[in-house]
């Protein structure tokens, strides 16, 4: 079998878990089958890259977008199968079905009905995003989606579906590669206290990542407590700006706040998971929340919000605890933040306990070869 993976993210531009997901799910897919990959950029090893047409240089980023897709699509042919991540390629795969006659595979990793935010980054080409995946999936021959919960949330979106196209393919974590490191070395030349309790967070800086409520919940942390804030990749400058005025005027009132600001490389994240005695998931929107398995796997308690499929990977009371979120009550959601964040902290025994079962969680029930021989059988009924 030979297939084509459409994406926007493949080593070594990766910055979100779709990203993430792409890396892995290629790694052990090639294991089983032939792969291409096409993605965004130059070419590299292991994928061909495409570019926006320059003739579109100055023209809204979703336009850009569809000529990327244009181009793939054009490139993609002789597989017997088209396979997209994110609205990115998306249509990509829907073009290159119609072009190719092959059946075409979407994963969800988020959906532009839940992200409204977007048109603050995108103005009118939210429109067409919204317009792009709509397109693609209700043309798909099958749609991954990366929870029950993301499940639920296609077949409403996009009554039109049939649901029975619409398959659930959990996300996964490769916990060879995260796993506990001792390197602390990173952090103690960013002015971190290694005996002092340590809250991380790693992530965009995005509204769907819900930055803003874990800094203003920090207000609140016990005064031992510590935040280390790895956040980079804002979506807008308006959403850079705001968030570093919020992220100053945290360090004014309180000690103890580091923010890494930027993509840290590998070998610095796991250090940052692996020191912290708690890791603070606020998504206020998230498919799986692959974060949280990255910070199980690396030893970490995890306080997170309990919106999407993150419940499907923090077992509340078991390996972290899950804080309700209401968009209309965010100052509770924040206070509900720091109280438990101050709960776990007061009680180590309790966190290193979490932490623990969170690993064995993710050595169990994650399993990246698992879930590329469960997407060959998925791909082996549309042949």
């Amino acid at each position: 079998m030979h297939i084509a993976i459409l994406t926007r993210e493949f080593p070594p531009d990766v910055y979100g878990g779709a990203g993430v997901h792409v890396d892995y799910l290629v790694r052990e897919l090639r294991t089983l089958i032939d792969v291409d990959v096409h993605a965004w950029g130059d070419d590299r090893p292991g994928a061909r890259g495409h570019h926006a047409d320059p003739v579109l240089a100055d023209a809204n980023a979703a336009l850009q977008t569809l000529s990327v897709d244009l181009s793939m699509a054009a490139a993609a042919g002789h597989v017997a199968l088209l396979h997209s991540h994110t609205w990115y390629a998306n249509m990509a795969g829907h073009i290159g079905k119609l072009l190719h006659g092959v059946p075409h595979v979407v994963t969800a990793h988020s959906l532009e009905p839940h992200r409204p935010w977007k048109a603050e980054q995108l103005a009118g080409g939210y429109r067409v995003s919204s317009w792009a995946e709509k397109t693609a999936y209700e043309g798909a021959d099958a749609i991954i989606a990366v929870s029950a919960k993301m499940r639920r949330d296609i077949i409403e979106a996009y009554p039109a579906l049939d649901p029975d196209r619409v398959h659930v393919i959990l996300n996964g974590i490769d916990t060879q590669i995260y796993r506990p490191v001792e390197d602390r070395d990173f952090l103690l030349q960013n002015g971190v206290d290694l005996d002092r309790p340590i809250v991380a967070f790693v992530g965009r800086i995005t509204r769907q990542k819900g930055v803003k409520h874990l800094i203003a919940a920090a207000h609140h942390f016990a005064p031992e407590v510590q935040l280390v804030l790895c956040a980079g990749a804002p979506d807008t400058p308006d959403i850079a700006a705001e968030t570093k005025t919020a992220i100053e005027e945290l360090q004014a009132a309180r000690d103890g706040v580091v923010w890494l600001n930027g993509m840290l490389t590998l070998p610095q994240v796991k250090e940052v998971l692996s020191a912290a005695d708690i890791f603070a998931c606020p998504s206020i929107y998230e498919p799986l929340g692959i974060v949280n398995l990255e910070a199980m796997a690396c030893n970490a308690a995890v306080v997170a919000s309990d919106v999407g499929g993150i419940p499907e990977v923090v077992k509340d009371g078991v390996t972290g605890i899950l804080v309700h979120y209401d968009a209309d009550q965010p100052a509770q959601f924040e206070a509900d933040i720091a109280a438990r964040v101050n709960e776990l902290a007061a009680d180590p025994q309790r966190a290193r306990a979490m932490a623990q079962a969170g690993r064995d969680r993710a050595v169990d029930e994650f399993s990246w070869l698992t879930i590329a021989e469960q997407t060959v059988d998925l791909y082996r009924t549309l042949l």
